[in-house]
């Protein structure tokens, strides 16, 4: 609903995207669009045609991408989160290369939603309810939420026999949306409000709460996704039974349009397989 913006992506004048819509509108014989002040509106007939030329022109886009996809080496562009990437995808990473080897895996680490159509990405592992609206989204696995702790921690002054020993250490979180983790777990293990409101660090990225947590500095709320290679590593330990399970999940996401191209095909399927196979899938 601007002129100036599709200008911009397509490295034109807005006078000459004007131009083009207008030639487009004397070919059609009906106005498309509406010219408000406040802006740009379709008309109703616009609206119509809009809903058959979005279909034809992701078509168009997937076909191109498949006849990329057929020649030489394709390049695989996966964004997702830091600790997903550091701590699951990448030790994972040279299996699927070893299986596709025509591939050319790069991975993009952010915690900012991709725009598919300008980032030049692929595919992205996504926490959420997969409700992302316009894309494909496969689950994959969901996440255990539980503390863990240095094996040094349990054997310092202040033992872990039970939740309330908590009461006597720092207990380290991530912020966002993750932040209410510690909070759900506590009221789960019967323990009062007043035990989350204890002595807390809180970091942006999770991989720098489990290292603090490896470094001895606190109890972290972990999940099973960014902690259960240091836990088989025993660096760390989870020192209660009790885990709670989480309601969202982590998802691949696609565009509709290259969902089915060859290489997107080929990382949806290793990851499914993986989710079968892999104690990590739970």
């Amino acid at each position: 609903m601007s002129f100036t913006q599709a200008a911009e992506e397509l490295n034109v004048t807005q006078t000459a995207i004007s131009h083009q819509i207008r030639r487009l509108e004397a070919e059609l014989g009906v106005p498309l669009f509406l010219r408000l002040k406040g802006g740009l509106a379709l008309t109703e007939e616009g609206q119509s045609y809009l809903l058959g030329i979005r279909s034809a022109f992701h078509q168009l886009r997937h076909s191109t991408e498949q006849l990329h996809a057929s020649h030489a080496t394709s390049v695989l562009t996966i964004s997702t989160l830091v600790s997903v990437a550091s701590k699951w995808l990448l030790p994972r990473l040279p299996a699927f290369q070893q299986a596709f080897p025509d591939i050319d895996v790069r991975v993009s680490a952010s915690t900012e939603l991709v725009d598919f159509r300008k980032g030049g990405i692929d595919a992205a592992i996504r926490y959420g309810r997969g409700d992302w609206k316009g894309l494909r989204a496969d689950w994959l696995m969901s996440d255990e939420i539980f503390p863990v702790c240095s094996p040094a921690l349990l054997q310092g002054a202040n033992p872990l026999h039970t939740p309330a020993d908590l009461a006597r250490h720092t207990m380290l979180q991530v912020s966002g949306m993750t932040a209410s983790d510690w909070n759900a777990w506590l009221s789960v293990a019967g323990q009062p409000a007043k035990l989350a409101d204890g002595p807390r660090l809180t970091f942006d990225l999770a991989m720098m709460a489990v290292q603090a947590a490896v470094d001895g500095q606190g109890v972290c709320i972990g999940r099973s996704t960014y902690v259960d290679k240091d836990l088989r590593a025993g660096r760390l330990v989870a020192p209660f039974d009790l885990r709670l399970k989480d309601e969202l999940g982590f998802y691949l996401v696609t565009p509709h349009e290259t969902a089915d191209s060859k290489k997107v095909v080929a990382l949806r399927t290793w990851l499914l397989v993986q989710r079968q196979n892999s104690e990590m899938f739970v």
